[in-house]
């Protein structure tokens, strides 16, 4: 049974950081790719960041590039995402996907930014 786990959420001020965790129960090189998705409030779930089984990363065009980066752990199956000087448009819930034939979804985390 995979289970991903985040952590590391939480009310954070404009212009600080913070670093989100995800520990995959099955192991990260199990998995075709990782990444996180984040949910602004009435809004669709969007793809943050990602990173394949061989180490590349993938950033969408619409993601705030030198401010979130992705990173893993492997031999900690865990999974991260540095927010750097964070905005309130970061706001929202921020959930941790794994792939392998199908998507495995954590529960998700809150991130809030405000002053």
């Amino acid at each position: 049974q995979v289970q991903l786990t985040e952590s590391g959420g939480g009310l954070v001020q404009p212009g600080g950081s913070l670093k989100l965790s995800c520990t995959n129960s099955a192991g990260i090189l199990n998995f075709n790719s990782m990444g996180w998705h984040r949910q602004r409030p009435g809004a669709q779930r969007e793809l943050i960041a990602g990173i394949e089984r061989g180490g590349s990363t993938i950033y969408p065009a619409h993601t705030a590039r030198g401010r979130f980066t992705i990173s893993r752990d492997v031999a900690n199956n865990t999974l991260y995402l540095q927010m750097s000087n964070v905005k309130s448009e970061d706001t929202g819930v921020y959930f941790c996907n794994a792939w392998q034939g199908r998507d495995y979804w954590g529960q998700g985390i809150q991130v809030t930014v405000s002053s």
